[in-house]
């Protein structure tokens, strides 16, 4: 499961769905969030305790939160992904249950979407359930699809409030990378094949509107942060990514906080991308 949070409203605004999912338990879901004041909720807070008391106005009058001084908010990326790694390992070194894990990885996650949307962040992407998941014990995906539905039915009225737009991309309970080109061109064979385009017509301009993400303001992440220590992809936005910055974090999701990501945020603006050009 993936969330995708666009973050660049201010105004409230209605959740929107790019598609709707049989479930809600869908594996990429991308949320446009104001740049000021997205949620203001404690770090800790439980997971079923989320109060609507605890999102902040999002109004004219709200102030903009301060940078820290290693960032420039010019420089900041538009669409942040994440793959969130490491819950289940964060919960055996503490001898915890992995569902426990799970939890602790969804306060991370409220932590995540309040900084990045009072940063200057636009968009950003979570990858929580892949398709190769599947693979997985029976009772930890059931508990994955419990947990994933809870936060997000939780959740739902408080985005809203926080004028955050939510959009699910992908299948009803998991997403694929590669499934995902792999759909563009079949829709795109389709339409060859009705004359609707002829064959000529086809370029990477238009793939990219074929793709599950063609519903987010900017659909390739700038900053792709991987957790846990990992060095893969793992059939994540694999077209969307191609030009993406990767940064690889120790940190197990849990303990990801606001000083792993303003390291993150920190060595992106460090870099030069050039796209295949010479360096200046």
């Amino acid at each position: 499961m993936a969330f995708s949070l666009q973050l660049h409203q201010i105004f409230l605004s209605h959740t929107r769905f790019c598609s709707q999912p049989k479930s809600i338990t869908n594996p990429l879901i991308s949320l446009k969030l104001p740049s000021i004041h997205p949620l203001a909720v404690a770090q800790n807070a439980a997971i079923s305790n989320i109060d609507s008391a605890g999102v902040a106005a999002i109004d004219g009058s709200a102030e903009e939160v301060l940078l820290p001084p290693q960032l420039r908010r010019e420089l900041m990326p538009k669409h942040v992904a994440v793959i969130m790694d490491g819950n289940r390992r964060w919960a055996k070194m503490r001898g915890l249950p992995v569902a426990l894990g799970y939890e602790a990885g969804i306060r991370a996650v409220r932590n995540i979407i309040e900084l990045c949307g009072n940063w200057g962040i636009r968009v950003l992407t979570l990858f929580a359930f892949s398709s190769d998941n599947w693979l997985r014990p029976k009772v930890e995906v059931d508990i994955l699809m419990s947990l994933f539905e809870r936060a997000l039915n939780d959740e739902l009225e408080n985005f809203s409030r926080a004028g955050i737009q939510i959009s699910i991309i992908g299948d009803s309970i998991n997403y694929s990378g590669q499934h995902d080109v792999v759909q563009a061109c079949q829709t795109i064979a389709q339409k060859v094949k009705d004359g609707i385009i002829e064959t000529k017509d086809i370029n990477s301009f238009l793939i990219e509107q074929e793709l599950q993400t063609n519903c987010i303001d900017f659909p390739c992440p700038d900053l792709l942060i991987r957790t846990s220590g990992e060095l893969r992809l793992s059939n994540f936005l694999l077209w969307q990514l191609a030009y993406a910055e990767l940064f690889f974090s120790h940190s197990h999701w849990p303990d990801f906080g606001e000083a792993e990501l303003m390291e993150a945020l920190s060595s992106f603006q460090q870099r030069q991308r050039r796209y295949g050009r010479q360096s200046s």
